[in-house]
């Protein structure tokens, strides 16, 4: 008999349970908190220490485009080590203060966790920018910062190279990887910055508070310029601890629980970038802590996925769905072996159910997990895995137990049970706020209630139903048109591996609803056999007018969020 997920979470945060909560103030509001959460990140890089010389970050380095560096393959130990120095370097060479902003700025490689966790440990703000960006974006983020000191890739130090007279209060940039090209005037290399790195070393001395400012993500821009996002320390261990409680509560659940291996460590491919929250904070900082190694990815390739889980045992991958399709679409997926995986978490974007059951199919026995949450929840607020997910699959789960969640009307009031709304968090992983801007702040965060501008509603069971972005509706004829509801009817055709609705200008009805898609490969639709298919599962005036065919996959930003606005140009060059 399955236990109730009343009981099992109450068991789990019983009085002495590894998941006992406390009450604490925040910023003048009541909130639980994880009694059994480490402090602050420093504490969790001194704790690094116990897992050794087993490996802890393995790149890609012997991908055709990748650069070799000193730290292409880093046990904990070693990985300890650099950070360490690399936090005297900061305070002895540059003096790097608490609070100063340290920005990385780099694709995903090893010394992004070296150079995040040594400055963490000084108590620096950490502000990972999106290495996606053009040059004038990333001195965006540096500008508006306020950083003293760039840590980079040469490609970055070279997008930046121009924008540095316009940053008068940045005063070092550090570059990894360099190949021994000529580094861009007023750049220094970061290996002779860091020079040797000695055995015995420690950390400075300091002494970091939990609710001390320790990150700064931006959000996503996808409208606007980009917010800081500004994190602590109680924040990012929060979610370290709703990780583990997620973990257990849903092995608890589990009809046939596992005995686990204390000799099998977990490996993960790392392929959605550091730079967002959860590849920081849920993968870094979770593996971190548990003593997994993190197998990084020059860029994002299903085949190349597929061959680094073959050849370095990959228990677990994920990133957003997109890459779950095209990973298990890919046309040589039988040809590696897979048997090492156990589990395939993803997250950051609205998942069809129907890859809930391919998941099942193709990988059996193995745990499919989802989640929701932002830049602004410091990653996770509900999560959903095993059984649970199997028989909800359109679900985010449950909100962990230190997090409150609620539906609110337009009107301002809560919504009933399994009425629609927007989605409200309140929990120790909501962030402080937004950098610089106190206005946006206020208007996104009411009494400690972050507004999260996601539309969703809530079952009696309290599982959490995405419906759509407050903001991204299709209004026809005065008729909300959540555009995830034409999406789902979407995905659940066997060719269709990937789909956006958009909002088609129409003069009489204000809008009307369009679609563009992907298709697996081998496989055919029509316009007509995807909107009869849509037809038999929706409303008439939700069914898309229009259905664009794209060859590839959607365009995407590294949160995994459909970028509909260049969709839009897209199809407004084809109408």
């Amino acid at each position: 008999m399955v236990p109730e997920l009343d009981d099992v979470e109450a068991t789990l945060t019983a009085p002495g349970a590894d998941f006992e909560m406390g009450t604490t103030v925040v910023r003048g509001v009541e909130l639980r908190y994880w009694k059994n959460a480490p402090p602050t990140l420093r504490d969790l890089l001194l704790a690094s220490r116990a897992h050794g010389d087993v490996d802890f970050l393995v790149y890609d380095g012997d991908h055709p485009d990748a650069v070799a560096g000193r730290f292409d393959r880093l046990t904990f130990t070693e990985h300890f080590r650099a950070a360490a120095k690399f936090a005297h370097v900061l305070v002895d060479q540059y003096g790097i203060k608490p609070g100063d902003r340290v920005v990385i700025a780099m694709r995903n490689l090893p010394e992004w966790s070296v150079a995040f966790w040594g400055a963490a440990a000084v108590g620096a703000i950490v502000a990972p920018l999106n290495a996606w960006g053009t040059g004038p974006e990333l001195a965006y983020g540096v500008s508006d910062s306020g950083a003293r000191l760039v840590v980079c890739d040469l490609d970055r130090a070279n997008r930046l190279a121009d924008q540095l007279p316009n940053l008068p209060g940045l005063e070092t940039v550090l570059v990894v990887r360099d190949g021994g090209a000529s580094l861009p005037p007023g750049t220094t290399s970061f290996d002779d910055a860091l020079g040797e790195v000695p055995a015995d070393i420690e950390l400075p001395e300091l002494t970091i508070d939990p609710d001390d400012d320790a990150t700064l993500f931006y959000t996503s821009g996808t409208t606007g310029l980009p917010k800081g996002a500004l994190g602590t320390h109680r924040n990012i261990c929060t979610n370290l601890m709703s990780l583990a409680f997620n973990a257990a509560r849903t092995e608890a659940r589990n009809p046939n629980p596992v005995v686990p291996d204390p000799d099998e460590r977990g490996v993960y491919l790392m392929s959605v970038p550091f730079f967002h929250a959860t590849g920081c904070h849920s993968i870094l900082v979770g593996n971190m802590a548990q003593g997994g190694c993190l197998v990084l990815m020059y860029k994002w390739d299903a085949e190349r996925a597929l061959q680094l889980i073959e050849r370095e045992g990959v228990t677990t991958f994920g990133g957003v769905p997109a890459m779950a399709w095209q990973v298990l679409e890919h046309p040589k997926f039988a040809d590696y072996d897979l048997s090492s995986v156990r589990s395939i978490g993803y997250g950051g974007a609205p998942a069809a159910p129907e890859l809930v059951r391919r998941l099942n199919a193709m990988f059996p026995g193995r745990t499919p997990s989802n989640g929701y949450g932002l830049t602004e929840t410091s990653s996770a607020t509900t999560l959903i895995a095993g059984a649970d997910y199997e028989r909800r699959p359109d679900s985010v789960g449950r909100p962990v137990a230190v997090c409150d969640v609620k539906v609110m009307d337009v009107d301002g009031r809560e919504a009933p049970t399994g009425e629609l709304g927007e989605l409200w968090i309140k929990g120790p992983n909501v962030v402080r706020g937004y950098w610089g801007k106190p206005e946006a702040t206020a208007e996104v965060i009411v009494d400690g209630w972050l507004r999260s501008g996601d539309i969703a509603r809530i079952d009696d069971e309290g599982f959490v139903y995405i419906v759509d972005r407050a903001k991204d509706m299709i209004i026809r004829g005065g008729e909300n048109i959540y555009c995830i509801e034409v999406e789902t009817a979407l995905f659940d055709h066997p060719a269709v591996t990937d789909a956006a609705a958009i909002g088609l200008p129409d003069k009489v009805l204000g809008e009307e609803v369009g679609a563009v898609v992907h298709l697996a490969p081998g496989t055919t639709a029509t316009e007509e056999e995807l909107q009869a298919f849509v037809a038999k599962r929706l409303a008439a005036f939700k069914v898309p007018v229009q259905i664009w065919f794209r060859d590839e996959p959607l365009p995407r930003n590294p949160n995994g969020k459909i970028l509909k606005r260049d969709l839009k140009v897209e199809v407004a060059a084809h109408r």
